[in-house]
């Protein structure tokens, strides 16, 4: 039998003491944590009670006879609390009738004693093997349901993003023009579709186009449609985007790149609720409120005559301002956790967690390109990590093209230029050699402006020994993986 995986517990129920320490003894040689009771009823009260205990087990073997409560009571009890949970049960008396009664209580199999642990042995394989792929169903579903169509939720736990989901609700409720700012990969779609999904235009269809992706000479046609043989190749009438969206939301993503001459078109149409197809002389009324988004800022622009100022006003109703993921540093691990469970599913990989130091990586980057950089970097490190806890060194070394970033470490800049070896030392109180080491990692790191890739190059130790040395000398516990 294969050596039992890190996490996997064996609950087992029987009132023969030597059986119980017989299974305990077998499997727990092979690696398996193993939790024993001679009484039903005391693993019961700790499911009913505990949400966490049933989700710790990997299986349970259970006794079919047993005084006072027997095995099918057990099952018929436990399955409506923990449904995923495979129980297999054990008996003396083997009989078809029995086994069809554990099977139709919701017994995963059934086993008859004495024990024969080559046969035990392939049924908790398969046991394991069906929880495992019943959990990795169940987080792809919900990564299915989360992720339809791009509509995420909003993942956060920072009080400057609780303050913009309830701006983004009450937003929702009005039919007004909405501007949501913010810098690249901050979420300014995941935003849009949350206020779509809060407004009263729901159930209609929430249509998204990005400005700066499609050349001018395409845009006006994708937006407003065109009609057949208004230009050369235009062999058939095509609706556009403002029609599709009618009863519903069109968001305008990078609305900044839009060209003067399609501003002024799209300002006429914000005015008078009327789109013209290309190639038509016929108005036709829409019902469409716009939601548009930029990382420009639109009032420079329009000091500037890159963008109208009319239409500026008329776009701006409200603004909801994205702050920069380095300004809410309590999300990084929120929103690193729900990515490593999406990317873990549709990966089929088992990475379960961040390591403390992983953790450190994370809360501490500066992470430039926001929520995208940092959902990229998650993604790469479930793909490439090899146990079942992402490590520093798994993540990516983003720091070595970020130079225009400020570093993590901030290091003092009084006395970098001093030679090391040159410190004063005081014979009556000799430093120790974790005093003088810290003090030359400090040294290295002030030479190199605080990058730590190349800091971990010139001290020849690898990125995740260099972290745990920098947290020796930054105050505060470490962070939570």
């Amino acid at each position: 039998m294969a050596q039992a995986k890190n996490g996997s517990t064996i609950l087992v129920v029987d009132d023969d003491q030597d059986l119980l320490e017989l299974v305990r003894d077998y499997y727990r040689a092979r690696g398996y944590k193993v939790l024993s009771y001679d009484n039903a009823l005391i693993p019961l009260s700790k499911i009913r009670t505990d949400k966490d205990f049933a989700s710790q087990i990997g299986v349970v073997l259970c006794d079919l006879k047993m005084p006072n409560f027997d095995g099918l009571q057990f099952v018929n009890e436990v399955k409506p609390l923990a449904p995923d949970l495979p129980i297999i049960l054990m008996t003396a008396h083997s009989s078809v009738e029995l086994a069809v009664s554990a099977i139709k209580a919701g017994a995963y199999d059934f086993i008859t004693k004495p024990l024969n642990f080559t046969y035990l042995n392939v049924a908790l394989e398969r046991a394991l093997q069906l929880r495992d792929l019943k959990a990795e169903n169940r987080a792809l579903k919900e990564t299915a349901r989360t992720a339809k169509d791009g509509e995420e939720n909003l993942i956060y736990r920072s009080p400057q993003m609780e303050t913009l989901v309830d701006l983004v609700k009450r937003v929702a409720k009005s039919n007004a023009n909405v501007l949501i700012l913010g810098e690249s990969g901050t979420g300014k779609e995941i935003t849009a579709r949350s206020i779509h999904r809060h407004s009263t235009r729901n159930n209609g269809p929430f249509i998204a186009v990005n400005c700066s992706a499609i050349p001018e000479t395409l845009l006006e046609s994708e937006l407003f449609g065109f009609t057949k043989g208004a230009f050369t190749g235009a062999i058939d009438k095509k609706i556009g985007l403002f029609e599709e969206a009618n009863g519903g939301t069109l968001f305008l993503d990078e609305i900044g790149d839009l060209s003067i001459p399609l501003q002024a078109k799209l300002l006429r149409v914000l005015q008078e609720r009327k789109i013209k197809r290309i190639g038509e002389n016929v108005f036709r009324p829409v019902d469409v409120r716009i939601l548009s988004a930029t990382h420009k800022d639109l009032r420079k622009e329009v000091v500037e005559g890159q963008f109208r100022e009319d239409l500026f006003f008329r776009l701006n109703v409200i603004s909801v301002k994205i702050p920069a993921l380095r300004e809410r540093r309590e999300d990084i691990l929120p929103l690193s956790e729900y990515f490593l469970k999406k990317y873990a599913a549709l990966n089929n990989s088992g990475v379960k967690g961040f390591s403390r130091a992983a953790a450190d990586f994370l809360l501490t980057h500066p992470w430039r390109g926001n929520v995208r950089e940092l959902e990229n970097a998650v993604e790469r490190a479930v793909v490439l990590c090899r146990t079942d806890l992402i490590e520093p060194e798994d993540l990516p070394d983003i720091e070595s093209f970020s130079d225009d970033v400020a570093p993590v470490f901030q290091p003092s800049r009084e006395g970098a230029n001093k030679d090391f070896f040159a410190i004063e030392i005081n014979e009556k109180e000799l430093p120790t050699l974790a005093a003088v080491t810290l003090k030359y990692v400090k040294f290295v790191l002030d030479r190199v402006d605080g990058v730590k890739e190349r800091a971990a190059r010139i001290l020849d130790i690898d990125r995740k020994t260099l972290y745990k040395k920098i947290a020796e000398f930054q105050p505060g516990p470490p962070p939570a993986p």
